[in-house]
């Protein structure tokens, strides 16, 4: 859940401000250090859900641009969109381990 709830909120927010709306939640957690690895996870592996979810994404984009290809909004949802939720599976299990 807290997977999710970061990576929901690192994208409607961006990461950074979500990491601090949710700083009172960790810290009352049984566990605050294994739900800050699972924070930074989430919020790090959110990123690639949109093209402006990351200044990564938006250079690659324009680099992309540059030498003639473009890369659209759906072009982008189509890969990001199932890597995101794969990569968040796969950190979220690892986490839990």
């Amino acid at each position: 859940m807290l997977s999710a709830s970061t990576a929901l909120l690192s994208n409607l927010i961006s990461n950074m401000p979500a990491v601090v709306v949710l700083r009172p939640f960790v810290e009352s957690l049984h566990d605050p250090q294994q739900a800050w690895l699972t924070v930074a996870m989430a919020s790090t592996l959110a990123g690639n859900l949109t093209v402006l979810g990351s200044i990564a994404n938006l250079s690659v984009v324009q680099r992309a641009a540059a030498s003639g290809v473009v890369i659209g909004l759906w072009d982008y949802y189509r890969v990001g969109v199932p890597l995101t939720l794969l990569t968040l599976l796969i950190g979220a299990f690892w986490m839990s381990i």
